[in-house]
């Protein structure tokens, strides 16, 4: 069973459990815990369960009640993992006995006279946040620790040649579908050589780079070919260096020589029925950024 199947059949149960009555809450509880238990997840388990004993940690929870229904408080510990693992523990035991579910959310999640209130309770407070957890600790394979993600900048840098057609043609459907196209001739100079204002736009998550036939050339002896300017191999050297090759996408226009070193990346053909348009928005959506469809079949 794979990560992603196992999670969508837990946000399945995890459904069926929110909208149980007293007579059909003990099934769902008993496929989430089920699927938790599966044979995928048993390493990362064990991991997480060692050495917790959740009837000594139900026992401290019990005993905060003072007197009034629903005044015990669970104490849980500081440790996230720990945590998870008394987490993983207890909603076995809860599927396990349908009687202890209905005196735990009367105990520690208790809203009103009806049983099956707190059991709606504990499933929103407790089940649902751990699957949540739970489901971005495997993804993160272990690491408990944030991760600082910056936001994603919409900036994309155009590298062009003499073709200003192209050039336009492109800047203007990456800004009707909501990004900044950053294009060189139009930054202010302040001083700086051409390298240096490429390299002050390092805030640009993407480079998109126009191959069209400007230039010709030959090897000694050869035919001449159409190949793109020098100033676009380079900058396209560069950005692959600094952002990646999954954040670069090289558009091809006419019949243009391919560096040979360029052969193995991915190139799309800028074509004129506009096929380029969805290429290059699945390029930007698998880089991370968010796309519109609809803007883009649009445009």
């Amino acid at each position: 069973m794979t990560q992603v199947d196992l999670f969508s059949q837990l946000n399945n149960a995890l459904l069926d459990l929110q909208g149980a009555n007293l007579q059909t809450f003990e099934r769902p509880l008993k496929k989430i815990s089920m699927l938790l238990n599966s044979p995928d997840l048993e390493a990362i388990n064990r991991t997480l369960k060692n050495g917790l004993d959740v009837e000594r940690f139900l026992e401290a929870s019990f005993s905060t009640e003072r007197g009034m229904v629903g005044s015990a408080s669970l104490l849980w510990p500081e440790d996230h993992e720990e945590t998870m693992g008394l987490t993983l523990l207890l909603i076995d035991k809860l599927a396990a006995d349908p009687n202890f579910a209905t005196n735990f959310g009367h105990h520690f999640f208790y809203t009103g006279n009806k049983v099956i209130a707190g059991i709606r309770e504990f499933t929103k407070q407790l089940i649902i946040p751990f699957v949540r957890d739970y489901k971005l600790y495997i993804e993160m394979k272990g690491k408990v620790e944030p991760n600082l993600r910056l936001p994603m900048t919409n900036k994309v840098f155009i590298v062009h040649g003499h073709d200003n057609g192209a050039r336009e043609t492109v800047a203007r459907f990456l800004e009707r579908i909501g990004f900044e196209a950053i294009i060189l001739h139009e930054q202010a100079n302040q001083g700086r050589t051409v390298i240096e204002k490429v390299e002050a736009h390092g805030e640009v998550s993407f480079a998109v780079v126009l191959l069209t036939p400007d230039d010709e050339g030959r090897v000694i002896g050869g035919e001449l070919e159409p190949r793109a300017r020098q100033n676009v191999l380079l900058e396209l050297g560069y950005f692959i260096g600094r952002l990646g090759r999954d954040k670069v996408c090289a558009l091809k226009r006419g019949a243009v020589d391919i560096p040979s070193d360029f052969a193995g990346v991915v190139w799309e053909k800028m074509d004129e029925a506009g096929g380029w348009k969805q290429a290059l928005g699945r390029e930007l959506q698998a880089a991370g950024h968010i796309v519109d469809w609809n803007k883009v079949m649009r445009v």
